[in-house]
């Protein structure tokens, strides 16, 4: 039997829409690349006028600048590696289904959270609350990942009845009673310790043994409200690699006699690492390009500093500030261009060598699962 007509004559309109969409795709990648080597080609012109004049002072202009986005960024990652790869794990190996289901959604949405809103409350209120509570602030970022681990080993060693009671997958609700618990403990014990064994005032003692001096916007702040941001993204980008790891590896290693935490260290981790440290690299590279959480939480202080109490001044945040005040064609313009030239290179290698990482770290893991 011969196909219907109706069916013949839809082929070549068929292959012709497809040919539309294969155009119009191929067009958009080639479009972006091209804009991306515009902006490139550009900013490279626009710097070379530095080569004619003294080096030495667009050195020590860029510095404070160049300082300050990797002091920035580096308390970011610190804040919120720990954060977002635990919860990663616990999300994608550890907890129910049902909670899953619920949690990695929530947590995802807040990356829709605009930075310029988080900038806003970080320096209008934790920067205050923090300048008056500092003992305090220390004492939650030192005592809520211990007291997180005492209640792992609480559980552990709890019998077998308050196990059934307290699954291990349903730990993200009935740890949170426990957390709150620790945090109005930590608020109580602080300004007593402060009292009776720091004089009563920390910041005074920082600055007369230490030398240093507290600034109400400072790394500190940064980095909590900068690590915020960007907890969701590398948490949905570690999660999904976590979570793509075959579960016959993962009963199959338990099946051995490995345990549960024993198969996620020897097994899911390195199975899931290209996606983690494409993960890592992103937030990475969002924590240095971010601009309006720097502008409102930093203190714009351009100083080559190591303390954590004190401000400083980022790339990006510097051109946000300066830029629309620089004259076309004068020095600072120039200078700006250049910060925002040494951001795009920065940014497109690290992209680069997440995804070159990725590459090889899969096809090594395919090549040693064919073996």
């Amino acid at each position: 039997m011969t196909p219907p007509r109706a069916a013949v004559s839809r082929q070549p309109l068929r292959q012709l829409k497809n040919r539309i969409a294969t155009g119009l795709i191929t067009a958009g990648g080639i479009g972006v690349l091209l804009a991306i080597l515009a902006i490139g080609v550009f900013l490279v012109w626009e710097t070379l006028p530095l080569l004619a004049w003294d080096q030495t002072f667009a050195f020590s202009k860029l510095s404070p600048l160049a300082w300050g986005t990797l002091k920035a960024a580096l308390a970011a990652m610190l804040f919120a590696l720990p954060i977002a790869l635990g919860a990663a794990m616990y999300s994608a190996l550890f907890m129910s289904a049902r909670l899953r289901s619920r949690v990695k959604p929530t947590l995802e949405m807040m990356e829709a959270i605009p930075g310029v809103v988080v900038g806003f409350i970080a320096g209008l209120v934790l920067a205050p609350w923090v300048e008056r509570h500092l003992a305090s602030t220390l004492a939650l970022l030192i005592w809520l990942p211990i007291s997180a681990g005492l209640a792992g080993v609480l559980w552990h060693m709890a019998a077998s009845r308050w196990r059934q009671w307290l699954p291990l997958s349903w730990a993200g609700l009935w740890l949170l009673p426990w957390l709150v618990c620790m945090v109005l403990l930590a608020l109580w014990f602080a300004p007593l310790l402060e009292k009776f064994l720091l004089g009563g005032d920390l910041r005074r003692l920082l600055e007369q043994h230490w030398g240093m001096d507290y600034a109400t916007r400072n790394a500190l702040i940064v980095g909590i409200a900068m690590g915020f941001a960007v907890i969701p993204s590398i948490y949905a980008l570690a999660e999904d690699a976590l979570a793509d790891v075959p579960t016959s590896l993962m009963e199959g290693a338990q099946a051995l006699g490995a345990s549960r935490w024993q198969a996620l260290w020897k097994v899911a981790l390195p199975a899931a690492g290209p996606g983690i440290f494409s993960a890592v690299m992103i937030g990475a590279g969002r924590a240095v390009g971010e601009t309006m959480i720097v502008l409102m939480a930093s203190g714009n202080m351009a100083l080559l500093s190591v303390s954590p109490f004190e401000g400083m001044r980022s790339m990006a945040a510097a051109i946000a500030i300066e830029l629309p005040e620089a004259s076309p064609g004068g020095l600072t313009y120039h200078h700006l261009i250049l910060a925002a030239l040494v951001l795009f290179i920065f940014t497109f290698l690290v992209n680069t060598l997440a995804e070159v990482v990725r590459s090889r770290m899969r096809r090594r893991y395919h090549k040693a699962g064919r073996h």
